[in-house]
């Protein structure tokens, strides 16, 4: 029998809960309304938390998730939750847990996620599962931008990190070649052959890219 711990604050909805999991073949071993009390209750028996996010405070979930974690890497823990942004389900997932259910599912569903956890094999629903995967996509886009940038910045001219740091201070053409005592003619030629390294169409492509990837600190 599959050993839960339920952590809400709200009574009534975790003793109704409480009934329709039991009346499904669980067993609640723990019922707390706080996060505080799920980390001060939690221990090796238990197989899976049943984790609201705001209790005491609004975070409070996620940050007893993040210390059970911490003390026990293999708990396995599961968000149940009215919050249901992109953000919220990011940062729930970036503490390490298994699976994140919106309230008001029906017990029988709740059921399935708790059961596909228990057998390692979490169980998102579609709108999660895509929240996830885009994120993951984004990221595994900014990595290999990372790489492209870095790679390319290693070939920057002296002359090319001046102009970029240009471009970050929002400085006109007009200005960096008074800046530089140069022609306008000039820096416009500098300006395509940087383009043309970066693939880039516009200098404020470039600024955008170094913003994106926090790489401003390199053209201070």
């Amino acid at each position: 029998m599959i050993k839960l711990m339920l952590a809400d604050d709200f009574d009534i909805l975790r003793e109704d809960l409480k009934e329709n999991l039991e009346s499904l073949g669980f067993s609640i071993v723990k019922s707390v309304s706080s996060g505080e009390a799920a980390i001060r209750e939690y221990d090796e028996s238990i197989d899976i938390v049943l984790m609201d996010i705001e209790m005491e405070e609004a975070d409070s979930g996620i940050k007893a998730a993040e210390t059970i974690l911490e003390q026990y890497s293999d708990a396995k823990i599961i968000y149940l939750t009215s919050h249901d942004s992109d953000e919220m389900i990011m940062t729930a997932f970036a503490t390490g847990a298994q699976d994140f259910i919106v309230k008001g599912v029906p017990a029988s569903e709740i059921k399935s996620h708790i059961d596909a956890v228990y057998n390692h094999k979490p169980q998102l629903d579609d709108r999660v599962r895509t929240i996830v995967m885009g994120e993951y996509k984004r990221l595994r886009q900014s990595e290999q931008s990372l790489l492209y940038f870095i790679k390319h910045i290693s070939t920057l001219t002296p002359t090319e990190r001046d102009l970029i740091h240009c471009f970050l201070a929002d400085m006109k053409v007009r200005e960096i070649a008074s800046q530089r005592n140069v022609e306008i003619s000039t820096v416009k030629s500098q300006i395509r052959t940087l383009l043309q390294k970066f693939g880039c169409s516009r200098s404020k492509e470039i600024v955008v890219i170094i913003k994106g990837l926090g790489l401003e600190h390199l053209f201070n």
